[in-house]
């Protein structure tokens, strides 16, 4: 590792060389099994052909122009999200903390047109938006806010999965414009609301006139078991943010809108220079193109619940699992301590996990994965836990 990179990573010690599906080699030729998958961005695992063959194609005729033209595959792109989403328009960016962004002057644009000089917008405790200054002070996570202060003014923190807390606030602040709120939080430790939690938002949402703005920048193209996690709830927001897993790897970011607020920004309230450049886009449409071809996001929540029932049925005796929980394949396994230093023992057995809210290890393999890839998994997996267990 060269010393002239910040260290602002506390890396593995381990740099990879090579990928094919859900495999990885690094640069000493070890394999490994990636149950991570970029942090829930290679959904179609690495190497995939379609994306590997769009980016060909699309590198010998044009990566970028700016959005001073015209981009075919920009209008392509946004023709097909809409399509699978229910949307109505779309801003491209380069990550999801951009596509946040946007979502957050939506919002703040919004809420001086209804009149309100200081709008401010609703998020949950434990979420992660993104280290942007903007999407920093969004997030309900006070230990990555440290050192960063003064963070944005405009944003009120709620616990999640509390729909009465949301209703102290609304009646509480009538400067709320709109409520920010991840489907699953990730990096909170995959933490599931109940059922009908984001039906009751979208309903005060309509009857405070607010905006419904839901982050699904971990959980959208497929990781759930749909297309978006909030088609699980038969609602549509009237915001939506997507990122990580949209070009399984190159860097792209979405905004989708709807009715009211589709139109809030017009030309000159907003842009980026390299936002749904040729080259993205094209990756984009084969992700997108791949994942609704066959049964791929219809098989993610068989393979998740087979995870987890076999995590359940070997750690049922174990005292120290607190809970096992996913969405699709977005799977938390809860210890009763800390256990940041089970992803350096799984790396040593050739598995790559991570560990986030200090106690629950999170797992969130490529869609592609097999069962064949499923059993090293959970087999791997559990004896490392059982071990650490007896510690």
């Amino acid at each position: 590792m060269t010393s002239h990179i910040m260290p602002t990573y506390a890396r593995q010690s381990v740099t990879f060389a090579r990928g094919e599906g859900a495999w990885l080699w690094d640069t000493d030729g070890r394999r490994y099994l990636d149950s991570v998958a970029g942090i829930a961005v290679c959904n179609l695992g690495h190497a995939h052909p379609a994306v590997y063959e769009a980016l060909c194609r699309q590198s010998k005729t044009l990566l970028h122009t700016s959005n001073l033209y015209g981009v075919a595959l920009q209008s392509q792109l946004a023709d097909k999200l809409i399509e699978l989403s229910g949307m109505d328009n779309v801003f491209f960016s380069n990550s999801g903390a951009e596509a946040n962004e946007a979502a957050i002057k939506i919002a703040r644009k919004y809420g001086h047109q209804q009149g309100i000089d200081n709008p401010v917008v609703l998020t949950m405790e434990k979420s992660f938006h993104g280290r942007t200054m903007g999407t920093l002070s969004a997030t309900g996570n006070t230990k990555i806010k440290q050192g960063f202060e003064p963070l944005l003014a405009g944003f009120i923190h709620v616990p999640y999965n509390d729909i009465a807390a949301i209703e102290t606030a609304i009646a509480a602040d009538k400067n709320i414009v709109a409520i920010l709120v991840e489907p699953v939080q990730g990096e909170g430790g995959v933490n599931i609301p109940a059922a009908d939690y984001l039906n009751q938002i979208r309903d005060l949402c309509d009857r405070h006139n607010l905006l419904m703005m839901l982050d699904e920048i971990q959980t959208g193209a497929g990781r759930t078991g749909l297309f978006l996690a909030y088609q699980h709830n038969s609602i549509l927001p009237d915001v939506c943010t997507m990122a990580k897993a949209l070009g399984n790897g190159v860097p792209i970011g979405a905004c989708l809108a709807r009715g009211k607020a589709a139109d809030v920004l017009q030309a000159g309230n907003h842009g980026s220079t390299f936002g749904g450049n040729p080259l993205a886009c094209s990756a984009a449409l084969a992700v997108l193109e791949t994942l609704t071809s066959g049964t791929l996001i219809a098989d993610v929540q068989t393979k998740g619940k087979r995870i987890c029932q076999l995590f359940t049925d070997a750690l049922a005796d174990n005292p120290h699992i607190v809970d096992i929980r996913h969405k699709g394949l977005m799977i938390g396994i809860e210890l009763d301590r800390p256990c940041g230093e089970l992803v350096g023992k799984a790396l040593a057995q050739g598995l790559l996990i991570n560990v986030t809210a200090d106690c629950t290890i999170r797992l969130l393999p490529p869609l592609i994965i097999d069962d064949a890839q499923i059993l090293t998994l959970t087999e791997t997996l559990l004896a490392l836990i059982q071990e650490f267990s007896r510690q």
